[in-house]
């Protein structure tokens, strides 16, 4: 049965129409490749596709002031940026981020998935950071220039992607700790494989109660890099031990589940029903975290947002009350946690068929092979 739901500011903003790809394909203007790859270059890359590890031709560009606004917006050559060692960002780590996937579908078409959600979460994280908004066409327009430049960079394997970072960053000159006068926004392509190498099998997870990723009154719900500094010396510590991701606890009190470094996490109980941590201010309100919530509720599925002890779980894993456990995010999709360790416990968590359906359903729309019922995709070319 389904509970009544409101959606967050932020699925609000999402909601918004973008316009259509052919409108503003040519807002950013593309500037010639003097030396692209070659066919054969692309295609050694493409053939041993990892997460990350190889970019495309071109990359998107524009710049902010308080006298222009954004300008300069381009499609121009995947290079190095010339920094001035005073470059606010190296010093105050002012910077903003996403991160999306462009998918091939069987017609050789190029679509990507709520990327509404992105461009209206980029403005959220920018509020937090003192960054001005980019516009929602802007953000689409920058995503629909660079993917139909390098379309030929798109992947067609399965579980392959085109997977698409755009970021801001403070790049005036100057060392006062205050907010810059001067941005740039970018987006880089990636071809990639899937984001754990041993694709949809179960994770390992260590519980950490040393370090926490954020705090309240933080910046735990913006997309921004302290956020993910802050988890990678827990995570070196546990990946050095044979863990393959941390989960973390809240700062107030330790006792309550955040959500993995870069991943939130849901818990799937022998009833049926799902159960996530509820937004609090230091958990990333994640694309793939509302989707599922969507995605459950209209078909019937009791998902609930609350506040999950630590305790609580490892009960309801002894007594056979949680049934399934996983992690979710644009990177990994879904990801099913199959045991949890810390100092002083050590649970294994059964892989179960509800994972594995929401996975099945939730890549299935994406891939154009289920019906959109909402909206989601959205045709880049």
């Amino acid at each position: 049965m389904t509970t009544s739901y409101t959606p967050t500011a932020l699925e609000t903003a999402a909601a918004a129409p973008l316009p259509g790809a052919d409108a503003v394909a040519d807002e950013f203007v593309r500037q010639p490749h003097p030396n692209p790859a070659t066919p054969d270059e692309r295609k050694a890359k493409m053939d041993k596709l990892l997460f990350g590890k190889d970019y495309s031709d071109f990359q998107a560009h524009a710049t902010w002031t308080a006298e222009k606004g954004w300008h300069n917006k381009v499609i121009e050559p995947y290079g190095a940026l010339s920094l001035d060692p005073a470059t606010s960002v190296l010093h105050y780590g002012q910077e903003i981020f996403e991160g999306l996937k462009a998918y091939r579908h069987e017609d050789g078409s190029i679509w990507t998935f709520r990327p509404s959600y992105n461009a209206a979460r980029l403005n959220y994280s920018a509020d937090r950071l003192a960054i001005p908004h980019l516009s929602h066409e802007d953000f689409i327009a920058s995503v629909v220039g660079l993917v139909r430049a390098d379309s030929e960079w798109v992947p067609s394997v399965p579980g392959s992607s085109f997977y698409l970072r755009p970021f801001t960053f403070a790049s005036e000159a100057f060392l006062g700790v205050r907010a810059a006068a001067q941005y740039e926004y970018m987006v880089i392509g990636s071809p990639s494989g899937p984001y754990f190498e041993h694709g949809f099998q179960p994770i390992n997870v260590w519980v950490e109660r040393e370090y926490h990723r954020a705090g309240p009154g933080g910046m735990g719900d913006a997309k921004t890099g302290g956020n993910y500094a802050s988890s990678l010396l827990p995570k070196v510590k546990a990946h050095g031990a044979g863990f393959d991701e941390v989960l973390f606890l809240d700062a107030a009190t330790d006792t309550n589940l955040d959500e993995l470094g870069g991943m939130n996490v849901f818990v799937v109980m022998a009833d049926g029903s799902f159960k996530t941590p509820k937004l609090t201010g230091n958990i990333l309100p994640g694309c793939t975290r509302s989707s599922i919530m969507q995605l459950l509720r209209s078909q019937g599925t009791s998902v609930s947002e609350e506040t999950i002890s630590l305790e609580w779980l490892l009960a309801g894993i002894k007594s056979g009350d949680v049934a399934e456990m996983f992690a979710c995010g644009t990177a990994a999709v879904i990801t099913s946690i199959g045991s949890l360790t810390s100092n002083d416990f050590k649970v294994e968590i059964p892989a179960g068929e509800k994972t594995k359906a929401i996975y099945d359903q939730l890549t299935a729309i994406q891939l154009g092979q289920a019906p959109d019922e909402f909206n989601w995709l959205y045709r880049l070319a």
